[in-house]
């Protein structure tokens, strides 16, 4: 019997392998973020000088813990409007009154997302189609491009000239990127990596080319209040009418040391901000009700907490500046805004490869320029937010491991 039962299974056909669910290919298709990369590399080792990130590593100033161990207590623990709370979107709109003579209409004007990273993710959405092109000016922090790449939009990335000491814009090259299926121009003002801060000039240029060709204007102003000789950075937002296709993008994550809160906003024309109130809805619904009602503390009492940290700033990167302008083979352009160094080194170019090795041999955390985009390869981008006692070793090593290379 048991034989039988053998043959019989002998006899059976072979199933056929069935297809296994791949990855979407739209997915697939962005890289993973190269500072992440190096980051991960660190976090495996011990007694590391983290500059790769574009955090501070002061604490979230009490003034501000304090009122969300208040708002806990006094029960915002509920979802709000997808808008975020009127209370947080009115005073937000006061931030713009106060800072930039800039009326908004917090009910309509003012979205609050769940880190300035959401708030690119939703407005680009809201702006795009698959196919759509977007001019991004680089090198830049590379989420944008790569969210304009998710949705099956084309990032078009023309690099910022560096003339002199300062960055600049290429209009002619962005003059030659445009195509029929270009929707969108995205920079960056102050800069991460480059330190640049776009002159009111500059915006007005930016605003004009928009408006000539018709696109959606998108301003990242999240350092706007670190800026050095002056207390923030203008905003787009000043220039333009409120029926301009003009939006900002803000966070609370640098000035207030509030990277981990994830809590962010953006202001822009009402169609926009209605569309992506409702589509907040599918991704955030909201963010979290007690982080919002601590932020308005931070907006409305935190001006000498940043005075304070912009002075700090200040120093650390003059500090920085100065140990890498006695290096041979290194170019390096004062930063106006922002907490980032972008120094160019002569010879190299392989920056992630430099990256790493400087990570392995030095312990030395830095971010390498190609993850920022065109432009960025042969430089290397240092956060300099960090406290004396690991900036000050941590550029002693890496100039030391500059210095080192064979030219």
């Amino acid at each position: 019997m048991l034989i039988s039962i053998r043959k019989m299974q002998l006899k059976q056909p072979k199933l056929e392998l069935m297809s296994i669910p791949r990855i979407a290919p739209i997915a697939e298709s962005v890289p993973y973020s190269r500072v992440r990369a190096i980051a991960e590399i660190a976090m495996r080792m011990e007694n590391v000088y983290p500059l790769y990130f574009g955090e501070s590593n002061l604490p979230t100033p009490d003034f501000i813990k304090s009122a969300l161990d208040k708002a806990v207590r006094d029960g915002f623990t509920y979802y709000t409007s997808n808008a975020g709370l009127l209370s947080l979107r009115e005073t937000i709109a006061g931030y713009y009154a106060d800072k930039h003579e800039v009326a908004l209409d917090p009910a309509t004007e003012v979205l609050v997302t769940a880190s300035g990273v959401q708030a690119l993710n939703v407005t680009i959405r809201c702006v795009l189609d698959p196919g759509d092109e977007a001019i991004i000016l680089t090198p830049a922090w590379p989420n944008g491009a790569s969210m304009t790449a998710l949705i099956g939009a084309k990032p078009v990335q023309i690099a910022q000239p560096l003339q002199g000491n300062r960055f600049t814009i290429d209009f002619k090259a962005m003059e030659a990127a445009l195509t029929p299926r270009t929707k969108m121009l995205l920079y960056t003002s102050p800069s991460n990596p480059l330190g640049w801060v776009a002159t009111v000039e500059e915006q007005q240029q930016l605003l004009d080319f928009s408006r000539k060709h018709n696109l959606w204007l998108l301003a990242d102003e999240v350092y706007e209040r670190l800026t050095y000789g002056v207390p923030h950075a203008p905003s787009i937002l000043k220039l333009a009418t409120r029926e301009d296709a003009v939006f900002a993008v803000q966070s609370f994550s640098k000035a207030y040391c509030m990277t981990g809160w994830r809590l962010g906003w953006v202001a822009g024309r009402r169609d926009l901000i209605k569309r992506a109130t409702e589509l907040n809805e599918f991704l955030v619904s909201c963010p979290a009700s007690f982080t919002q009602r601590a932020a308005e503390t931070a907006l409305s009492g935190g001006e000498e907490f940043v005075a304070q940290l912009r002075a700090q700033l200040q120093a650390n990167r003059d500090y920085c500046v100065g140990m890498l302008s006695q290096v041979a083979g290194v170019s390096i352009p004062a930063p106006e805004g922002a907490f980032y160094l972008f120094p160019g080194i002569e010879g190299l170019t392989d920056s992630f490869e430099f990256a790493k090795q400087c990570l392995l041999e030095t312990h030395v955390g830095i971010a390498p320029g190609v993850a920022f985009g065109p432009g960025g390869e042969g430089s290397i981008r240092i956060c300099y937010a960090a406290e004396k006692s690991i900036l000050e070793p941590a550029m002693e090593k890496l100039c030391a491991y500059i210095s080192s290379r064979p030219r």
